[in-house]
């Protein structure tokens, strides 16, 4: 059996092959709406998310724009996105933050992003992944969480001790996209209720494979 090392390069040598390219589905032109999108996709699809944030951004500009957004008109604005009001709190609370303390830019560590109203380390992960190119951990949202646990990268339940276990056994290189393979992968093969292991590329290697010869 491989070792949890070896299991991950193999995972991502393979997917890197089946998916090249992958990044993040949220649509973005710059830090800031990247960070907005990634807020707005909590317990929601990155279509609903992307159609949302598409709204968004013609009206609001800048984070200036959605500072001044009023509470209840940006609730009605992104209520198909779920948890539309403390998502809007959060919208209008980094905006304000990112104004008052980074003169309007989105900071670009992790240390400064978790300071931000409704930002975990799932989502500065994705910006700082995305945005600045910088690995500063693995972004541990239901897909990862998921097949994490299916291909034996780790036994945790929860995504901070998953991201730890990922972070110990894949390069740092491997950080920046992780999360985009294991998601492409999670939606074309690995589904959540019924994965596809026939049509696999992982399923000699994977602990749960349910096509077995």
């Amino acid at each position: 059996m491989n070792s949890p090392k070896r299991q991950a390069s193999v995972i991502v040598g393979r997917l890197r092959k089946r998916y090249p390219g992958a990044r993040v589905s949220l649509k973005h032109k710059n830090p800031f709406q990247l960070l907005i999108a990634t807020i707005l996709s909590a317990q929601c699809t990155d279509i609903i998310a992307n159609k949302a944030a598409s709204g968004l951004f013609k009206k609001y500009k800048t984070a200036e724009g959605l500072s001044n957004a009023r509470l209840k008109t940006l609730e009605k604005e992104i209520f198909s996105t779920g948890f539309y009001r403390a998502k809007a709190r959060n919208i209008i609370a980094a905006s304000r933050k990112i104004l008052k303390d980074y003169c309007g830019r989105v900071p670009a560590s992790m240390e400064e992003l978790t300071t931000l109203p409704g930002v975990g380390r799932k989502t500065a992960n994705i910006v700082l992944s995305s945005a600045f190119s910088k690995p500063e951990g693995v972004a541990v949202d239901t897909h990862v969480k998921r097949l994490s646990g299916r291909l034996g990268l780790s036994r945790e339940k929860t995504p901070e001790k998953i991201e730890k276990d990922l972070m110990i056994i894949l390069p740092k290189s491997s950080w920046l996209d992780f999360n985009f393979i294991l998601v492409n992968h999670g939606r074309d093969t690995c589904k959540a209720q019924k994965p596809l292991c026939c049509e696999c590329a992982l399923n000699n290697i994977c602990p749960s494979n349910r096509c077995r010869a």
